[in-house]
């Protein structure tokens, strides 16, 4: 079986209702990907540092009811989660809004189990992680784990890399554009967005942007509905189907990238799988917050129904 392991934070999340009140669960964004990757039939461990405390061990038991894996998870006493709140405009679009200087995520390259946590990467087909879960680390941590990537890349593991950026996690532009240029050379698969590189590469044709990344499979998400895809030096658009009701675009992006994802590691061409990816996407932003209930999850989100076509 294909397994993937996400590496990143997970937070307690509160999310702001119509009548002001706060509504509190749990997201962030590769967590939320490792999510949906499980409902959509994919083997996927979350690697990340978690307190023991009340709320680390429900997120743990909430992430197992999702078959989420978590042997990968390092436990720290009097340490805590982080927490953000989320407020949404009436259009849909959201504010973040972050407590997490001192969470036990930022910790998780500098353990006594660090090196075996490391190591244990080069043991999963696909490793994925995002701008966010660079952000997370000390210069000497954020290496650490690059340095590990490509060794595990030396096997059978593929890298993919969601450039989800959030200018709050980078002090220093000049750093962010460093990491990201080291993580293009890295990375197997690419998922990007106009809205994530032009703060940091400045406006820029799609083309442009996309020349930026040397993987061989590079998704660049519009700013109009939709997306360019290059694949082996081939670039295809791809039109996302219209959404009549966006409530919250929180995990828009997660969601895109798990189904994605999901259809690739089932053989799906990356034409189509960037269709499932818009699809998925397009119900998760008809609800509120990051996970959506599971009896919500379209019937033909899982990859390889019919009429997706196969990678020849």
């Amino acid at each position: 079986m294909t397994t993937v392991a996400c590496i990143g934070e997970c937070m307690i999340e509160l999310s702001q209702g119509g009548g002001g009140e706060l509504t509190r669960n749990y997201g962030g964004d590769t967590l939320n990907t490792a999510v949906y990757l499980a409902r959509l039939g994919v083997s996927v461990d979350y690697v990340t540092a978690l307190g023991t405390d009340p709320f680390s061990e429900e997120m743990v038991e909430a992430w197992k009811g999702e078959d989420v894996g978590t042997a990968r998870v390092a436990r720290i006493d009097g340490k805590l989660p982080g927490l953000y709140a989320i407020r949404t405009s009436e259009a849909g679009e959201r504010s973040f809004y972050y407590w997490r200087e001192n969470a036990a995520a930022r910790m998780l390259l500098d353990l006594p189990q660090t090196d075996a946590i490391l190591a244990a990467l080069a043991s999963y087909d696909l490793i994925y992680l995002s701008g966010v879960t660079l952000s997370l680390y000390s210069t000497e941590g954020r290496q650490r784990l690059i340095d590990a990537l490509r060794k595990a890349r030396e096997g059978a593991t593929r890298v993919a890399f969601d450039t989800n950026f959030r200018v709050q996690g980078w002090p220093v532009l000049d750093t962010a554009r460093q990491v990201y240029r080291e993580m293009f050379a890295v990375a197997d698969i690419v998922l990007a967005s106009v809205d994530d590189l032009t703060p940091l590469f400045g406006a820029r044709m799609h083309s442009e942007l996309i020349d930026r990344m040397a993987a061989r499979e590079v998704v660049l998400k519009l700013a109009a509905p939709g997306s360019v895809v290059r694949h082996n030096g081939v670039e295809d658009t791809v039109k996302a189907e219209p959404v009549s009701t966006v409530v919250d675009t929180t995990a828009a992006g997660d969601s895109f990238s798990a189904a994605y994802l999901a259809a690739r590691l089932n053989g799906v061409t990356p034409v189509e799988a960037a269709r499932a990816g818009h699809r998925l996407a397009g119900v998760v932003v008809g609800h509120r917050g990051a996970i959506i209930p599971r009896a919500d999850m379209p019937p033909d989100a899982k990859p390889g129904m019919a009429g997706m076509e196969r990678s020849s």
